[in-house]
């Protein structure tokens, strides 16, 4: 009887411990936004903004870009800490909650395209600070921007870019849809 108890009092306490991990994970997401970064984010959206898989047929490092996407892609949009996210293509990708019948609770990973697909069909997204690097603070959250949210955004195609990957230093973003 004495061993059960402890085990139950055991039990309680990693459960307590891993609800208080949780919560502080999620607080810190929240609390790393960097308020600067508010600056990139626009109410004007850009009408001449075109699909990823586009863009990427003609784009070479150093070009001027404006496009439209979603959200979507990957199970995490969102770097970590990082003012990076991925940005797909909808005319290309099919999120998993526009599929009939499907209860993915990661609609925005679309998982039901191929690997192959994916690849074409993103782009790497990033704002970096006046030391060309990638700015500190997650963008989930900043001017609506969430999984799924639909954006168009302009940038300039970054030199580590390739045929393979589409990596956009953005300068302004617009979501359409939060």
């Amino acid at each position: 009887m004495k061993t059960k108890l402890i085990l139950a009092l055991a039990c309680a306490s990693l459960s307590v411990i891993s609800c208080e991990k949780k919560q502080a994970e999620t607080s810190e997401s929240v609390s790393s936004a960097n308020p600067s970064l508010e600056k990139f984010f626009t109410e004007e959206a850009f009408a001449d903004a075109e699909a990823i898989h586009a863009v990427k047929l003609k784009a070479k490092p150093g070009d001027e870009v404006v496009l439209r996407g979603q959200l979507m892609g990957r199970g995490k949009v969102f770097v970590d800490g990082r003012a990076s996210f991925i940005l797909g293509d909808p005319e290309k990708l099919t999120p998993c909650n526009q599929i009939p019948g499907d209860g993915c609770e990661t609609p925005w990973d679309a998982c039901c395209d191929d690997k192959e697909l994916k690849l074409a069909s993103t782009a790497s997204i990033q704002i970096l600070g006046e030391d060309g690097r990638v700015l500190d603070g997650g963008l989930r959250g900043i001017g609506g921007l969430k999984e799924l949210s639909e954006v168009t955004l302009k940038g300039v195609v970054a030199e580590q870019s390739s045929t393979d990957l589409l990596l956009v230093n953005a300068t302004a973003i617009h979501v359409t849809e939060p």
